[in-house]
């Protein structure tokens, strides 16, 4: 990170404290294997936050604060590069600004995808969920952190979706078509209404789970895997802070100890 960004987020922190504004705390930690750049955009007139992309070592962390009623979403990007211009890319995630930070930039498909909407001032409950409406390239779970109420819970996906993703929805490192590092949803791969849910009329009976959403609801049955999944995967949580861990049961990419460990994911 920047001097000119360390300072904004320092100065940030020390005004939400003086002037009494309730602030959240997002804390992003990699337990990754691999360097993950983590990312994030607002919604709406939401203020972008203090950084929009930074670089986290395994086992590093940072914690970023976030105004009274922001709403946005996070995610990690990677096997990011430099070329030799300087243009700043990856293979999954990639926000398309060219560099570190992505500047109010989405993010690129297949990506999993960290949603928040936060309270204004405490006064109601914050809302947030993990989306796989665009697919899935990394593990990652969101822990309430307290005081807060008895409706928190985590949310998250577990698993490494890579390993057993339907061939169709692949998305490789490469042209080698050796390394699957993204599993894209059937809505990003195939853009039909069939998948999407397209048209104002849509509701959960006209649009049903398809083959595909069933694979990622299974997998990762803490997680939206399309447009009309249950509502129950919104969780709701007042005045709490988030820790945010990419790959947060191993640090391996074979997913092997990930299958076995859904129940990480506690009430």
């Amino acid at each position: 990170m920047d001097e000119l960004t360390l300072t904004f987020s320092f100065l940030l922190t020390l005004y939400l404290s003086v002037s009494g504004i309730n602030s959240t705390t997002f804390t992003v930690v990699n337990r990754c294997n691999f360097t993950v750049w983590p990312a994030s955009s607002s919604s709406g007139a939401a203020p972008a936050l203090s950084t929009t992309g930074f670089r986290l070592r395994t086992d590093e962390s940072m914690a970023i604060n976030a105004p009274t009623a922001w709403s946005g979403r996070f995610w990690g990007r990677t096997d990011c590069e430099e070329d030799s211009t300087g243009k700043f890319s990856c293979s999954t995630g990639d926000c398309g600004s060219g560099k570190v930070y992505c500047s109010g930039n989405e993010s690129r498909p297949p990506t999993t995808l960290i949603e928040f909407s936060l309270a204004s001032n405490g006064k109601s409950n914050d809302f947030y969920d993990v989306n796989l409406g665009d697919g899935y390239n990394l593990p990652v779970i969101v822990v309430p952190r307290g005081p807060f109420g008895t409706s928190c819970r985590s949310v998250g996906c577990v698993v490494d979706v890579n390993v057993e993703c339907p061939a169709e929805l692949m998305v490789y490192s490469d042209n080698q078509r050796a390394n699957v590092v993204g599993c894209m949803s059937a809505c990003a791969a195939f853009n039909s209404s069939q998948f999407c849910c397209k048209g104002d009329h849509n509701t959960h009976e006209t649009c049903p789970p398809t083959n595909y959403s069933q694979f990622f609801k299974t997998a990762c049955p803490r997680a939206y895997s399309y447009a009309f999944d249950d509502e129950d995967n919104t969780s709701t949580c007042s005045q709490a802070d988030y820790t945010i861990t990419f790959c947060p049961v191993s640090n391996s990419r074979t997913g092997s100890s990930l299958l076995a460990t859904k129940s990480v994911l506690v009430e």
